[in-house]
């Protein structure tokens, strides 16, 4: 607990810094509000470098606590009508042993690639599609999934007046990898609603939903729901959009006993053109 003050002070201070180095005058909180726009839009024509930090608590009959650092660089392509987004995903997992009070597992999990072909000048609404592709990369067991998969991907953004609303969903199944290792079905679906206030705040809700095809018809699905705030802000040129939320699982997975809820931090580095 005291790691995650530590953590939530940090953010705090980035805000601050950012409410005094940003958005001084009209005209920079109108460039404000475009790029908070533009941040908030997992396929814009932008090189960013979120790192999002979840902690997932309530794991276990000891009530561990499980952290995933997700490091998710996204690197815009040219193609002349069209764009290709590509989202990488690297997490750094520390793993707790769920049958001990103590004990566990830290290291890379399963890397995930997504690449999205979208058209260029889509107005106010885009729209992407593209596979997902899984690396067994897992530096333990217990850390991923061992397999090789793949699927389709799919994502869909609007920006009606202050709010950026859109989803993207994906599903992968295994199709090489560790014989020995259960096959994977997974289905992914993230929506995210985003309200834009004054001087690049914004409210902001965008859990993950997730099911396992393969897993026990009474458990399949992690269903959270939760909210946040976060704020586009500059420290010298450099900009940056940081946020923090919260989500309370209303399904989880009962073989596991958890997480009950989650905690999340992000700060994106911004490269706007």
């Amino acid at each position: 607990m005291k790691k995650l003050i530590k953590v939530f002070l940090i953010v705090l201070l980035f805000f601050a810094a950012g409410n005094k180095l940003w958005a001084q005058d009209e005209s920079q909180e109108t460039d404000a509000a475009a790029l908070a726009k533009k941040a908030q839009n997992p396929i814009a024509n932008m090189i960013s470098v979120p790192i999002q930090n979840n902690t997932n608590f309530g794991l276990g009959p000891f009530d561990r606590s499980q952290n995933v650092t997700n490091i998710q660089p996204v690197i815009p392509a040219s193609l002349g009508n069209w764009n290709l987004i590509n989202r990488t995903i690297i997490p750094l997992t520390s793993q707790p042993n769920l049958a001990a009070e103590s004990g566990g597992n830290y290291g890379l999990g399963d890397i995930v690639y997504q690449g999205f072909f979208t058209p260029t000048g889509s107005g106010n609404i885009t729209w992407g599609v593209g596979p997902v592709l899984t690396l067994p990369t897992a530096t333990n067991n217990s850390l991923g999934a061992g397999k090789w998969s793949a699927g389709p991907a799919a994502i869909v953004v609007a920006f009606p007046g202050k709010w950026v609303l859109g989803a993207v969903a994906y599903n992968a199944w295994s199709f090489a990898g560790q014989s020995d290792r259960a096959a994977v079905n997974q289905g992914v679906l993230q929506y995210f609603v985003n309200y834009n206030l004054p001087k690049a705040w914004y409210l902001t809700s965008a859990p993950i939903v997730s099911v396992n095809w393969e897993g026990p018809p009474d458990n399949k699905w992690i269903v959270p729901f939760g909210a946040g705030f976060g704020k586009i802000f500059a420290i010298g040129k450099q900009k940056f959009n940081g946020n923090v939320s919260a989500y309370w699982n209303a399904a989880k997975l009962e073989a596991i006993d958890g997480p009950d809820w989650t905690l999340r931090f992000q700060l994106a580095f911004l490269f706007p053109n």
